[in-house]
């Protein structure tokens, strides 16, 4: 996006076709909004005058012919210019994101998101408005100006010079108002960025301000913005009903004239009564447009300061070029020399101070020292991240600064310590940048980099740095829709048979299978019943007891009265124990009411019959069956489940299913164990029961299992597939740190670069899964890529080929580590110290 690129030209150098179109509806527009004035005159002047009823309805019905398509095309030259303005915008908005995407790192290092955010939305979209109408507005205000104008001065000069007479002074004074709003327009978005950044800030390090209680320190910084904003819209309130006040005060005087010079002439009978009618309707009309200029005046002043504001804090250029100008992407060996490199950053603060090294293809270099030391900036500037001030950094003889990012990316991969993952899955994570490169080459270069790696190649990268286990776990609980994936379903049924067979006596003591003759004592009391689970918010297990249906069915069958005993006796054991335990959420996991709940419950206690504890309020009966019906007897503690009310629900059961089946078949859908569930997760399905025993072992051994038999199923890689598709979240919250690393290394590693660049990429992970990565670039990537690895952990760095230890931002000791240990220099007291 070129920052010197004047605002007209976004609206002028493209869309020309559909602005010709706009001009033209815009005459048309014109002449049937000029002519109900002619229809007016002559309405009063030759039908009302002479009595003519065929001529009253021939320039009435020409009138409203005219009104009516002068209407349709103002519709659809409004329609239009938005058109155009979205257009506009949105060619605006993804130039001006390009560019951003391209500056340099230390650009936003000092520019806070929430100011590039606003540029790009709100401060975007008011210009985007403006320029849907930059041509129209002023084209279509002017053109009926002049033409009700002319009319005015065909009906009447003298009276036309009076009305318009008016305006040369709102020419003179508006503009001097108008500027006032301008400058303080201009603080408002400096104010406004303000805003957003402090806020922007805040949503980022909310962590922070829990973990310190911050509230009243970020409160008091928006609260300050928002002052500043508030008397800043206020003064521009000022000045801007100032200028209505103005615009109206001169539009007032017209009337005032034309009524006192024109009824003088009607009575002199110098002007007859249709002119006067006529001359009054355009000089009504004549107010239209010139609002409208005026208006387009402001928007145009608002425009062109949110415009310049936005091109001055842009007003960068990247410093690499994206693509090769006349070759393709190079394919790089992967040896580098550095060569007297230097980096300083603003105020002449040098983070890299002469810096030298050589590296041959597949050779590895560690960097080490202390924090502050300048590994990682040694490391960003050879992954050309950031960009050097003096010396020279050679990627097989040329210059890393004139290699475009094309070039880089294609050989090489850079992990943070802290890397960035995007919202989406986890498979659109590992593939981001073998997609990025098949999207920049765009069938160009070999083909390798048209076609994404396949499912082979990504699990196989999973394995290697250690995810598996994790993406096997997104796996076995990721639910599996209808529309996804029928055949897998299918299959899992089968699955579900052979691990009931096989291990259903054995693991009987750790998981509770579904079984439709017997009754599950680690479900609710509602599960039980229906044996199911609900299809809408007004059948779910939690508001059962509110609906009437329901609740005929259980008076029906003669359950209510002990669902509701049942509900009562659980109500009163739990508030007499817990009633002043209630900060103590370890007492409430054995009840089915809530901390938050108890003192609810503990108010309905109280309203029971002292001695028969009859329910005496209907919202209390509902309270008590909701108690019932979500009571579990396996680990609801504070009541027992009576034999004879168990033997009651299981006997209800295929009624209850019988009679929703008839009454209403959308209500809940009824489990089967021939059929797969597709509301529960894939271990939910195989499993068809609740786990009993919670403990990790437990749950590890039943995994065991599983995993076991699919892969005897053959469908352990679909379950690991369908694992990558766990969505990560924004910023991959939905991640810990280690899989963040994980799923980072994977997205590095998955397109084999020549060169690879680890700034502390393992600190994350624990030591099996740093020792997994270690023997993977050892065995693996050893003669294949360059490895420059930024190192915390010092064990790892005995078989490297060259260690730098580096202090103040220069390499102080260069070699191998049993030369470097010999010394007895930094390196020895870094191991010793």
């Amino acid at each position: 996006m070129e920052s010197k690129r004047s605002l007209f030209s976004w609206a002028l150098s493209r869309y020309r076709g559909l602005q010709l179109l706009l001009l033209v509806l815009i005459v048309c527009t014109i002449f049937f909004r000029v002519f109900p004035l002619e229809m007016q005159k002559r309405i009063v002047n030759v039908a009302i005058r002479f009595r003519d009823v065929n001529s009253l309805f021939l320039y009435c019905g020409l009138y409203l012919g005219a009104v009516v398509l002068a209407g349709l095309l103002k519709y659809v030259i409004n329609v239009l210019q938005g058109y155009i303005g979205q257009k506009i915008l949105n060619e605006m908005r993804t130039t001006l994101y390009e560019k951003i995407l391209r500056l340099p790192l230390p650009f936003f290092r000092k520019t806070p998101p929430g100011m590039v955010i606003s540029s790009l939305t709100s401060e975007m979209a008011t210009i985007g408005d403006f320029l849907g109408s930059a041509v129209a507005v002023p084209v279509v205000s002017i053109l009926t100006l002049l033409a009700f104008a002319g009319y005015m001065f065909y009906l009447n000069s003298l009276l036309a010079i009076l009305s318009l007479s008016i305006y040369p002074f709102e020419v003179l004074i508006i503009p001097f108002l108008q500027k006032k709003v301008n400058q303080l327009n201009s603080e408002r978005i400096n104010e406004n960025r303000s805003l957003s950044n402090a806020v922007g800030e805040a949503v980022s390090g909310i962590h922070e301000i829990h973990g310190n209680a911050g509230f009243p320190i970020e409160n008091e910084k928006v609260s300050l913005y928002s002052e500043r904003l508030l008397r800043l819209r206020h003064r521009i309130n000022v000045f801007k009903y100032l200028t209505k006040f103005v615009n109206n005060f001169f539009q007032s005087l017209g009337p005032f004239l034309l009524f006192l010079v024109g009824g003088y002439l009607a009575i002199q009978g110098r002007f007859n009564l249709g002119e006067l009618v006529a001359f009054l309707s355009a000089y009504e009309k004549l107010y239209d447009p010139w609002k409208e200029l005026m208006d387009y005046y402001q928007s145009l002043q608002d425009s062109r300061v949110r415009y310049r504001r936005i091109m001055e804090a842009f007003d960068v250029e990247p410093e690499f070029a994206l693509k090769p100008a006349d070759r393709e992407p190079l394919k790089l060996e992967g040896r580098i020399e550095v060569q007297d490199v230097s980096y300083e950053v603003d105020g002449n603060i040098r983070l890299l101070d002469q810096i030298s090294l050589e590296l041959q293809p597949g050779e590895r270099l560690a960097l080490v020292g202390l924090s502050g030391s300048g590994k990682s900036t040694l490391a960003m500037v050879m992954g050309q991240l950031y960009n050097y001030n003096r010396g020279h950094v050679l990627v097989d003889g040329r210059e890393l600064k004139e290699l475009s990012k094309l070039d880089v990316s294609r050989n090489m991969s850079f992990v943070s310590q802290h890397p960035f993952i995007f919202d989406g899955t986890i498979r659109e994570n590992i593939v981001y940048a073998c997609r990025s490169l098949m999207l920049s080459i765009n069938g160009g270069g070999e083909a390798g980099y048209r076609f994404l790696p396949d499912e082979r190649e990504i699990l196989e990268l999973v394995e290697r740095v250690g995810l598996t286990e994790d993406v096997l776990k997104f796996g076995l609980n990721r639910v599996v829709t209808r529309e996804c994936c029928g055949d897998l379903a299918e299959k899992l049924v089968v699955v579900r048979h052979v691990f009931h067979k096989r291990w259903g006596r054995e693991l009987e003591d750790v998981v509770e299978f579904f079984q439709e003759d017997r009754y599950h004592q680690y479900s609710t009391v509602a599960a039980n019943l229906i044996y199911g689970f609900s299809n809408r918010d007004d059948t779910a297990f939690e508001r059962l007891a509110a609906n009437k249906r329901f609740v005929a069915f259980l008076k029906r069958l003669g359950l209510y009265g002990p669902l509701l005993d049942l509900g009562v006796d659980v109500a009163t054991q739990t508030v007499a124990l817990l009633r002043d335990l209630k900060e103590d959420p370890f007492f409430f996991e054995q009840s089915p009411i809530s901390r938050d709940e108890i003192d609810a419950y503990a108010e309905v206690v109280d309203r029971l019959g002292k001695e028969d504890r009859r329910v005496r309020y209907r919202d209390d009966e509902q309270a008590f069956l909701k108690l019932a019906l979500l009571f579990i007897p396996a680990r609801h503690k504070m009541a027992a489940l009576p034999q004879s009310l168990r033997n009651a629900v299981l006997k209800a059961r295929p009624e209850l299913r019988e009679y929703y089946r008839k009454e209403d078949p959308e209500a809940f859908t009824f489990v089967n164990v021939s059929k797969y569930v597709h509301i529960w997760s894939l271990l939910e399905n195989i499993l068809f029961g609740r786990i009993k025993d919670e403990s990790t072992h437990a749950q590890e051994r039943i995994v065991k299992l599983v995993v076991d038999l699919l892969k005897a199923e053959g469908l352990y890689d679909a379950v690991l597939a369908g694992g990558l598709e766990f969505q990560v979240g924004s910023r991959g919250d939905r991640l810990s740190g280690g899989q963040k690393q994980k799923v980072a290394l994977a997205r590095a590693l998955l397109k084999a670069p020549t060169i690879l660049i680890l700034d502390e990429a393992t600190a994350s992970l624990d030591m099996a899964s740093q020792g997994r990565i270690q023997q993977y670039l050892d065995t693996n990537l050893r003669g294949k890529s360059t490895l420059v690895n930024v190192v915390h952990r010092l064990e790892l760095i005995r078989d490297y080929e060259k260690i730098a230890v580096m202090k103040a931002g220069r390499i102080v000791e260069m070699g191998r580590y049993d030369e470097l240990m010999k010394q007895k220099g930094l390196l020895y007291e870094l191991v010793h110290g």
